[in-house]
């Protein structure tokens, strides 16, 4: 039996850079951290010579092409893997929530797939082989930051380059200021699960117009200073910069926001809140704010219909957290995709 551990992202600035109609002409960038919320995948030998796929449904199968979950497929695929294998995961938050589930989910499984055979793997080869099975192989319409986020793990820069490589550059933000800046974040759940697939086909046709490029552009550049403030220790920057990257990225395509959100939103900031940013490509899922802890209260009772979600900040990225594969035990430790 594999079980591997992949953590959620949160994005504070930069997001839409990661997209290759935008980086590929101008390099993008983004801010994030992964949190203490997982996406679980268990491989276990199965009795039968089959395949059987457990998740929001039970698929049970004999050919790896006769498997209806497209990502799990592809994985397999690239893989070719042998019969008589159960494959389930398990998630801490819904899908579809913005917090980078799909990526977590196919980074998990990679990495599973990689133990399972007695391979380790850098955790840039983990993102890239998660980039190719999601943006290549079935075509979705997404960016490079979810993959590399939970990958690496932890509070990083990740700067996406015109020649399609990615650098990942871990923070350097004293203890005292993540605590500080981890307090001041509180996360609330809007409900409205979806797929971002349009939304983000239709930012990426936006970036032909120079007005949206130029949108991103500003918002590449918050990311900049996002990570100059919180390796300062300036946060009383954080929350204005998280505004404007949010009244940016509202700006990219229709659907983003909405009435509801923007009523959330708005009544956030009036309760005391000084910036935050709906996560993910928009319409629902996790609305994000920095607030102080003087005022949180405050808002908190002025979003009392939602659910507040507690969180803290995770170090690791993709980590192999049981295997009983005497060949991987015996070669590698169990620990996170090396860097």
């Amino acid at each position: 039996m594999i079980v591997v551990r992949s953590p959620f992202r949160i994005s504070f600035a930069g997001g839409g850079s990661d997209l290759p109609a935008y980086y590929r002409r101008f390099g993008g960038a983004v801010v994030s951290t992964t949190i203490d919320k997982y996406m679980y995948l268990v491989i276990h030998p199965y009795f039968n010579p089959k395949i059987r796929v457990k998740y929001s449904r039970l698929e049970d199968v004999e050919r790896v092409e006769d498997i209806q979950h497209p990502i799990v497929r592809e994985c397999l695929t690239r893989h070719r893997i042998p019969k008589g294998m159960e494959i389930a995961s398990f998630a801490d938050v819904p899908a579809g929530s913005g917090l980078g589930s799909s990526s977590a989910f196919t980074v998990g499984l990679l990495h599973a797939l990689e133990a399972h055979q007695g391979r380790s793997v850098s955790a840039s080869e983990l993102a890239a082989a998660a980039c190719d099975v999601e943006i290549n192989r079935l075509g979705e319409p997404i960016g490079k930051q979810d993959q590399y986020a939970s990958a690496f793990g932890g509070l990083s820069y990740i700067q996406f380059n015109s020649d399609d490589s990615v650098e990942v550059e871990r923070l350097i933000v004293t203890p005292k200021t993540l605590r500080g800046f981890e307090r001041r974040l509180m996360m609330f759940y809007l409900g409205q699960e979806r797929s971002a697939g349009a939304i983000l086909r239709e930012q990426s046709a936006n970036m032909a117009d120079p007005a949206m490029a130029a949108g991103v552009a500003r918002m590449v550049e918050l990311a900049g200073q996002f990570r100059r403030a919180l390796e300062s220790s300036r946060l009383d920057e954080c929350g204005h910069l998280l505004n404007e990257n949010w009244r940016l990225k509202r700006g990219l395509a229709g659907g983003v926001s909405s009435e509801y959100v923007d009523e959330m939103y708005d009544r956030a900031l009036a309760s005391g809140a000084s910036g935050g940013k709906l996560l993910g490509a928009g319409t629902g899922g996790f609305l994000l704010l920095y607030c102080e802890a003087e005022r949180q209260e405050k808002v908190r009772c002025s979003l009392k219909e939602l659910r507040e979600m507690p969180f803290r900040f995770s170090e690791g990225g993709s980590q192999v957290i049981f295997s009983d594969n005497s060949e991987y035990l015996e070669n590698i430790p169990l620990q996170n995709a090396t860097m």
